[in-house]
């Protein structure tokens, strides 16, 4: 997109109506849905700058990206992928979407294509091209198993990178090391497969309706291609996250029948907890089982 294009598709997303009486009319949340909504487009240009690639322009950060947004909601986060330069896939679960967002789809001339459809159930790799990035205000209740869903799909996964804003607690999870209260299941997924950073965190002041937690963004890019057991993985922190306060050599019983002969041969202390195992030891743990169980 040439600079005159650019410059003229931000004067036709300015020129429509405020977020707020978009939603005043026509949107109000749905409490049902995990929804809340950010009309600080100031916030918004923030959160699509933050999901630009190395080397991007600061005045076209997303130029010629394709990226999809998970819950548009009124579409503030999407007028602002847009004027950052991006092709924007929306997938939005509310009907009302379709009326909501008809102005912002005609305005973007070809560069927004809506969705209708469930996240959870989506067909990523039908929706966008390889090679996609992600940048989305997940909804609350949808975050934490979408972000899973993403990080267990095959190597290399379908999208680039995932700029996300969650709950923070969730957050914490993502970006948690061993030895904290917040290092568990999430954090190992993550770790195994991407590498995560908190960016900044977002008030409740800043949504509409303001939630009764804080937000944060968080950026994802995933790792290269690696042998990573990841349905392995999956079971054996399942087992030792179960019983966290547990040593390994009883929460991992579920999982076989002689976990202290599991563990020696993964080169970890029996006494050790599940909270103080790094990711790479609960990978090679993985494997271990893997070939001793046939997982």
């Amino acid at each position: 997109m040439t600079d005159g294009a650019l410059a003229r598709l931000r004067e036709r997303i300015d020129a429509l109506p405020p977020l707020r009486e978009v939603v005043a009319e026509a949107f109000p949340a749905r409490k049902s849905l995990g929804q809340h909504f950010l009309f600080d487009l100031n916030l918004t240009d923030k959160i699509a700058r933050t999901a630009r690639r190395p080397g991007a322009s600061a005045e076209a950060p997303l130029e010629g990206e394709t990226v999809v947004e998970v819950g548009p909601g009124p579409g503030g986060l999407t007028r602002s992928l847009l004027k950052a330069g991006a092709y924007v896939v929306a997938v939005e679960k509310d009907l009302r979407a379709t009326e909501v967002l008809a102005p912002l789809v005609a305005a973007a001339d070809g560069r927004l294509t809506l969705v209708t459809a469930d996240a959870l159930s989506a067909d990523w790799t039908a929706l966008a091209p390889a090679g996609a990035s992600i940048c989305a205000n997940l909804p609350y209740n949808v975050g934490t198993p979408l972000i899973v869903d993403w990080l267990s799909g095959p190597w290399l996964p379908w999208w680039a990178s995932a700029t996300v804003m969650v709950q923070r607690e969730v957050a914490d999870r993502i970006v948690a090391t061993p030895g904290g209260g917040d290092y568990g299941r999430l954090a190992v997924l993550t770790g195994a497969r991407a590498h995560a950073t908190s960016v900044f965190d977002v008030s409740p002041a800043a949504f509409v309706p303001p939630p009764k937690v804080w937000s944060s963004v968080v950026r994802i890019d995933p790792k290269p291609a690696d042998d990573v057991p990841l349905k392995a993985l999956e079971r054996v922190t399942a087992a030792a996250f179960g019983q966290r306060r547990k040593m390994l050599r009883s929460s991992l019983k579920s999982l076989t029948q002689d976990p202290e002969g599991l563990l020696a041969a993964a080169g970890l202390e029996p006494t050790e907890r599940a909270e103080r195992i790094p990711v790479t030891d609960f990978i090679r743990l993985a494997k271990v089982w893997q070939e001793r169980e046939g997982g």
